[in-house]
């Protein structure tokens, strides 16, 4: 384009020397000419800085005007102008819906929008504390699956008209390819924003299930979340006994990253029993029965009975039998105190109370004082 636009010019040079003799309403109807030509051309291609030259000097025949705009015009810089460690940090200031709004202005800006790099900061902010590692993986597993789902059935797509014609199988090849470039990726962007709109559920736990139900008052259980941007809120689903209950409305300071990566139907083995004295805060493991997940919950270890607590004389820590108390209860409740053996504890309980599995023990003030904020106003009966 730019060629033909040098030869048309010259052409034009040599034509208007033809009319440099004929009458100035003659001259005057070719340079209108010229000038609505050279401006339909402008709206047909794009900006070019050989044709923004060019475009100046038919427009301003001052010439130093033009070397003066043309200069202007040079020396704005644009984001794409830029190298990648200044864009980078430009970047860095946006929000994430503001990320996503560059990144519709072209591709080159989208790549860039998209950086790991750019979104870890976002992700940990929002997410850090809820988002953990089994989560991470999940949503390996869930980009891998819904990726072979969509190959699976562009595959089957493209057989079902294998028998069209030659123009309809280009058509169909564009389109596939399209669709590729639309694909869930396992990028930190598309996973922050899958998590924003509420597209992936992701494990993690929940304090006080069931909007502070009496029977799980103090303890935290495994859940799949589900986040609503519209009201800051998740949706939880456990899965206890082979069914699904579902809560809704749950807010950020009940949820936490489960401290132990296992499943929670798994014994966590427990490394802290020699230590244990009365005062540590606890955490133990509890299900209803055997076909119940377990759930954490929060336990002070208490003196023994024959204990002489004034003075200097407790001898707790030095005995087999370890006392956890569970103060939400009142006194006398069953459910105020269990008893452990620290020596060979593994799984201890019956159908009737339950079964008391693994225990570890709170280091963080952060985590006890979680779980002080937690305990309920009332004693539960």
């Amino acid at each position: 384009m730019l060629y033909f636009l040098i030869s048309f010019l010259s052409f034009l040079m040599i034509l208007s020397k033809s009319f440099t003799n004929k009458s100035n309403g003659t001259k005057h109807v070719f340079y209108v000419f010229c000038g609505k030509l050279f401006s339909f051309l402008a709206s047909r291609i794009k900006t070019r800085t050989s044709f923004l030259a060019l475009s100046l000097f038919i427009q301003q025949p001052n010439k130093s005007l033009v070397l003066s705009k043309f200069e202007e015009e040079q020396s704005k810089v644009s984001l794409l102008d830029l190298h990648d460690l200044p864009l980078d940090c430009i970047l860095e200031k946006l929000s994430p819906s503001e990320l996503c709004n560059v990144g519709k202005v072209c591709k080159s800006l989208r790549k860039s929008c998209r950086s790991d790099y750019i979104w870890e900061k976002h992700m940990k902010m929002k997410w850090g504390k809820v988002f953990g590692d089994a989560a991470y993986r999940e949503w390996k597993c869930y980009v891998a699956s819904r990726n072979i789902e969509k190959s699976s059935k562009n595959h089957h797509k493209n057989q079902k008209n294998i028998l069209h014609d030659f123009l309809h199988l280009f058509w169909i090849k564009s389109k596939a390819e399209k669709d590729m470039k639309l694909k869930l990726d396992d990028s930190i962007a598309s996973l922050y924003l899958s998590l924003e709109n509420g597209s992936f559920w992701f494990p993690a736990q929940v304090y006080n299930r069931e909007n502070g139900h009496a029977g799980f008052m103090l303890s935290c259980y495994d859940a799949q979340l589900c986040y609503d941007s519209r009201s800051d809120t998740f949706q939880a689903r456990y899965s206890p006994h082979g069914r699904w209950t579902i809560e809704e409305n749950i807010k950020w300071e009940r949820l936490r990253v489960p401290p132990i990566d296992s499943g929670s139907y798994v014994l966590h083995v427990s490394d802290c029993l020699d230590d244990l004295k009365p005062g540590d805060h606890v955490e133990i493991q509890w299900r209803r029965n055997k076909e119940f997940p377990y759930g954490w919950w929060y336990s002070v270890i208490g003196h023994l009975e024959t204990c002489q607590i004034q003075g200097n004389h407790c001898q707790c820590h030095n005995k087999d039998i370890v006392i956890l108390e569970f103060r939400q209860y009142k006194a006398g409740s069953r459910w105020r105190q269990t008893m452990i053996n620290r020596k060979n504890h593994r799984e201890e309980g019956n159908e009737i109370e339950g079964f008391y599995g693994g225990i570890r023990k709170l280091h963080s003030k952060e985590e006890i004082t979680k779980w002080e904020n937690l305990r309920p106003i009332k004693i539960v009966e």
